[in-house]
């Protein structure tokens, strides 16, 4: 994995989270993965500050890493935890 990868630009359709990667990839995550953002309001969703680790919403208290997305990672905080397979 390449650890240079970064967030360039992230957005949401119903379903999914959608990153769009600075070498030219775009990922598309089920919002399911993160329950926080599952439940938030597309207004709360908007407040994402991309850093060069990943993503984070200070109000909903959620961090996303694209190392994580990059390994098919999905809401680390549960007991219940979702991988892709």
């Amino acid at each position: 994995m390449n650890s240079s990868v970064k967030a360039m630009r992230v957005h949401f359709d119903s379903d999914s989270m959608w990153v769009d990667l600075s070498d030219g990839r775009i990922l598309a995550v089920p919002l399911a993965w993160f329950p926080r953002l599952l439940h938030s309001t597309p207004e709360q969703r908007e407040q994402v500050r991309i850093s060069s680790r990943g993503l984070h919403w200070e109000a909903l208290d959620e961090d996303v890493s694209i190392a994580g997305l990059l390994a098919g990672q999905g809401d680390q905080t549960s007991s219940h935890k979702t991988f892709a397979a």
